[in-house]
């Protein structure tokens, strides 16, 4: 799974991304946890739209109370079926995260856990395909939240991700519209392992796993 991100800053995000409507204008981080207001893209009227969600999707039978359950994350094989996701699914809510690299764990020998820091590069930003749903609170105001796919892991994150081999759902750039408002079937096609040739990881410090410590750019040096 895929629990801490990157961001880039917003002007190079919307740029990379495409955004004809809306700003983002979140300050720039290298550690996005879960529960987050997180970036996203959704098309409104055709175009890509900058728009702001929860981390971990809130279905909308939920009333806006968060489930106990992890749903930070989606597999591509239970979109059709996880109570959580088919609907947004089915209704065709897909937004696009947008980052600048991601954190996964290595398990050693011993049972200790290593980080790992991986980025693209082709890309500075990159986007993973999502889910959105909008869920109704008691007092009737609406929570918007969001959740990122994951598949299969490729050679690289097999290796890194060695005790539950996922990856995100990396999109190319010229899939982005397709993944938005593209027909289902096309949709799913897009969802599949990101070459690995195209990524690199490397082993970062711990210290990305304490939200006390500064979160700044040192969080990414390799050790």
């Amino acid at each position: 799974m895929c629990g801490k991100y990157i961001l880039a800053q917003a002007a190079s995000a919307e740029r990379a991304m495409g955004i004809r409507r809306g700003h983002w204008g979140y300050p720039r981080s290298f550690r996005v946890l879960p529960t987050e207001q997180v970036p996203v893209v959704v098309q409104t009227a055709g175009e890509r739209e900058a728009a702001q969600m929860r981390w971990g999707l809130v279905p909308w039978w939920t009333h806006g109370v968060p489930l106990k359950a992890s749903t930070i994350n989606a597999t591509v094989e239970r979109l059709d079926s996880a109570p959580s996701y088919r609907e947004p699914w089915r209704r065709g809510q897909r937004c696009i995260f947008v980052m600048g690299g991601f954190y996964e764990p290595h398990v050693n020998e011993d049972g200790s856990r290593d980080q790992f820091f991986v980025r693209l590069t082709d890309r500075e930003v990159f986007g993973v395909a999502g889910l959105w749903e909008r869920s109704r609170r008691a007092d009737g105001s609406y929570l918007t939240s969001c959740t990122l796919i994951t598949v299969p892991a490729n050679q690289l994150l097999t290796a890194v991700h060695n005790q539950k081999p996922r990856m995100p759902a990396i999109l190319g750039e010229s899939a982005y519209d397709s993944w938005l408002s593209g027909p289902p079937q096309r949709a799913r096609e897009l969802l599949r392992p990101y070459p690995d040739e195209s990524m690199r990881a490397w082993k970062v410090s711990r210290r990305v796993n304490n939200p006390q410590l500064p979160n700044d750019e040192r969080l990414i040096e390799p050790l």
